[in-house]
């Protein structure tokens, strides 16, 4: 699991076996079981996950009702907005959607791994442009597409989704009710035919 750590960072800039063996040893390899909280709206956030295996779903609570925000899955970073500048509670939740391995890192690991590679701190960058410009596509599509394209853009972007999360997730994450899944699902299929 090591190895798909530093491989990520290998695609972004080659790695000397020093670096390499730098970023494994300072690895925090943690395992959650499905259901697990990561974070609760209002908790300060100070941890940034890259998931190894698994799944974790982001949402939001608005009146008494969960809305996700996102999903996250193996190579990617999940990182809480809240991290940057001054701390301030956290505004969403994360919980496993499936048992969940990840590499835990936080300001201060990173600021040690800077020091002793100061390089990093340039591929660090590389990575959150990288987050922002996808949550940036993320929040244009919901601003601009109808459910039935934000659909068609999750089924053809992250398939695997579909049978890892259970479907009034992903009718809340494209913004329906799940009857309203339903049908778009159902003139997906008729389209297709």
């Amino acid at each position: 699991m090591k190895n798909k750590f530093v491989e990520y960072f290998s695609r972004i800039s080659p790695l000397s076996e020093e670096e390499a063996k730098g970023i494994e040893d300072g690895m925090c390899i943690k395992t959650f079981k499905k259901g697990t909280v990561l974070l609760k709206e209002g908790q300060l956030s100070v941890d940034t996950y890259f998931i190894l295996e698994g799944c974790i779903r982001e949402f939001i609570v608005i009146d008494g009702e969960d809305k996700t925000t996102n999903f996250f899955t193996e190579g990617q970073w999940v990182i809480s907005l809240n991290n940057f500048g001054p701390q301030s509670p956290a505004s969403n939740n994360l919980i496993c959607v499936e048992d969940t391995t990840v590499s835990v890192g936080n300001e201060k690991s990173a600021q040690e791994m800077f020091k002793r590679f100061p390089r990093f701190e340039t591929i660090s960058r590389a990575v959150m442009e990288s987050f922002f410009t996808e949550q940036k596509k993320l929040l244009t599509s919901f601003l601009t597409d109808s459910p039935e394209q934000r659909y068609l853009l999750l089924l053809n972007s992250r398939p695997d989704l579909f049978q890892r999360i259970p479907q009034y997730q992903i009718a809340s994450y494209i913004g329906v009710k799940a009857e309203s899944l339903s049908r778009i699902r159902k003139r997906v299929l008729d389209k297709l035919k």
